[in-house]
């Protein structure tokens, strides 16, 4: 196991896989319960322009990922201010501009291997600069999430009584469509932009179904998390397999298995 570290990609990897497990259950957890999981696959349809942008002109997809997916998200709030009653309209409307956005940027991509890595996730792909960008908006996440905890909190539950009760309603939901954002922008070079907003969702849920508290489930969709991502990492390695896909797979069977012995109890 230990021999495994020698190899720098790998190092990063599981680097990476610490920060997603860390960061993404602060933003999952709020999507679950407002029941907004629509929001991940519209910003990761939306990713997968940026990534496809970013080949095509020569910089750095995460970079071109961040950026396109920070403007989609902002968006998304604009339309729902013009859709009062209606929020699912506006992430349907973003997520299949992206859908025919990224099917015409594709003609213009050269070297669909580059480009499947970012689909389904890679080992190799995260290098020292893209470990960087993940370290510092990784913390930007973790501290804006951590600052706003008590009204991300009160929204995800109730958002009415949240607004009553004298919190910024908007500028918090503005403000939790960018980190998701950007949490979706970092996740995708390791997980695969197809991917990642399953496992925004999916150690969440395996959290729920063990009925603790906001925080408790937090921390234990963290560490759902991480096992998943290493596990997925692991059996990628050593099977020749998706980092991504395989992470995904590891996840649904493990909530199943938690689901099935919960009923046997």
């Amino acid at each position: 196991m230990l021999e495994l570290f020698q190899y720098d990609f790998l190092q990063r990897a599981f680097i990476v896989s610490a920060v997603l497990a860390l960061v993404m259950p602060l933003i999952g957890i709020v999507i679950v319960n407002k029941n907004i999981s629509v929001i991940g696959d519209a910003l990761s349809h939306t990713a997968l322009a940026g990534v496809i942008f970013g080949l095509i002109i020569g910089v750095n997809p995460m970079v071109s990922t961040l950026v396109i997916v920070v403007f989609a998200s902002i968006l998304i709030e604009f339309l729902r201010k013009n859709f009062p009653g209606y929020s699912s309209i506006s992430t349907t409307i973003v997520m299949s501009f992206s859908i025919g956005l990224a099917s015409v940027l594709t003609d213009f991509v050269q070297g669909a291997s580059n480009l499947e890595s970012y689909l389904f996730g890679s080992l190799v792909a995260i290098g020292p600069e893209d470990l960087k960008i993940v370290l510092g908006l990784g913390l930007m996440v973790f501290l804006f999430s951590i600052y706003f905890y008590k009204d991300l909190q009160h929204i995800s539950f109730d958002e009415t009584s949240a607004r009553v009760g004298g919190t910024r309603v908007d500028l918090v939901n503005f403000i939790f469509t960018i980190l998701t954002a950007i949490t979706i922008a970092v996740a995708s070079r390791t997980i695969g932009v197809m991917i990642v907003s399953s496992m925004l969702v999916i150690p969440v849920a395996c959290s729920i179904q063990l009925r603790m508290s906001y925080l408790k489930t937090i921390i234990s969709s963290s560490i759902f998390g991480f096992a998943f991502m290493v596990l997925g990492l692991l059996s990628s390695f050593y099977f020749d397999l998706k980092p991504g896909g395989t992470t995904v797979i590891i996840a649904t069977i493990s909530l199943i298995i938690i689901i099935l012995l919960k009923e046997k109890k």
